[in-house]
């Protein structure tokens, strides 16, 4: 079984690792406290939680997976050697159940808070129905085989195309609006550290292990830390460059062209004062 060459690489790693997860996980709590003090979640995209749900469930799943069961750990190492490392590590899990979680509290505040006349689009319903039966026809094939890796590594592929998908609705309702109103920046500052962090994760086990195994064996956690950072250096350039205004809960802005959803031909509701 694979082991850390270097001490001091080991607990970089690890350092780096539980940092990245409590940056990632503090950076739920802006959007949530943001809802709270408003009492409205207009200017919030119900596309993004929906793909956001769904892509963090896959992201769960393969975690989970790799860390805690042995076969598809035999089958990781059967295909990419022996002597190679599983690339996930407990902060991996750990952050992955805390965002199922805050990201379902959150839609639970779609329900009870101001919402105007925002909705789930069509397109988003349409987009995770598929991928829900795309899981289940893998589920189906992988189950007689026992191809446990190749279908934990499906899951990995559906949250890596989600979390590049889910940026989409809000980053063009912002456009829209041009506006950022409703939508929490502090929640991007720490997803940013935390997609930093987790590249650079990868990087210390490729130093340690003089390979760059993991990261293309764990290619899924490798693009979502690029993915992350691309969209994060984007929403931070609408809410500080392109569309600088006093973003706050307490601001009053200007009424204007509200959509959460993907489909131009859909209604386009509009925002409230907040």
């Amino acid at each position: 079984m694979a082991s850390w060459n270097s001490l001091p690489l080991d607990v970089t790693y690890q350092i780096f690792g539980w940092i990245a997860f409590v940056s990632w996980s503090i950076s739920f709590y802006p959007q949530v406290i943001l809802n709270f003090r408003r009492k409205s979640v207009v200017g919030l995209n119900f596309d993004f939680l929906v793909f956001n749900i769904t892509k963090h469930s896959s992201y769960l799943i393969y975690n989970a997976a790799l860390f805690f069961s042995p076969a598809v750990q035999r089958q990781y190492r059967e295909k990419y050697g022996s002597d190679e490392m599983i690339p996930v590590a407990a902060n991996d899990v750990a952050f992955s159940i805390h965002a199922v979680a805050l990201t379902a509290f959150t839609l639970f505040q779609v329900l009870i808070y101001d919402r105007g006349n925002q909705k789930v689009s069509k397109t988003c319903i349409g987009i995770t129905v598929i991928v829900l039966l795309s899981a289940l026809v893998c589920l189906i094939l992988a189950w007689p085989k026992h191809s446990w890796l190749w279908l934990v590594s499906v899951f990995n592929t559906l949250q890596v195309c989600m979390t590049a998908i889910k940026y989409i609705p809000q980053a063009f309702m912002n456009f829209q609006r041009k506006s950022t109103v409703g939508w929490s920046i502090g929640n991007i500052l720490l997803d940013l550290v935390g997609g930093v962090l987790i590249f650079a994760q990868l990087g210390i086990q490729s130093i340690d292990q003089k390979t760059l195994v993991n990261f293309y064996g764990n290619i899924g956690k490798t693009l979502l830390s690029v993915e992350v950072v691309l969209f994060d250096v984007l929403f931070i350039l609408q809410h500080y460059v392109f569309y600088l205004v006093k973003n706050d809960g307490n601001t009053t802005t200007p009424e204007g062209n509200v959509t959460s959803l993907i489909d131009p031909d859909d209604e386009k509701p509009e925002l409230k004062n907040v």
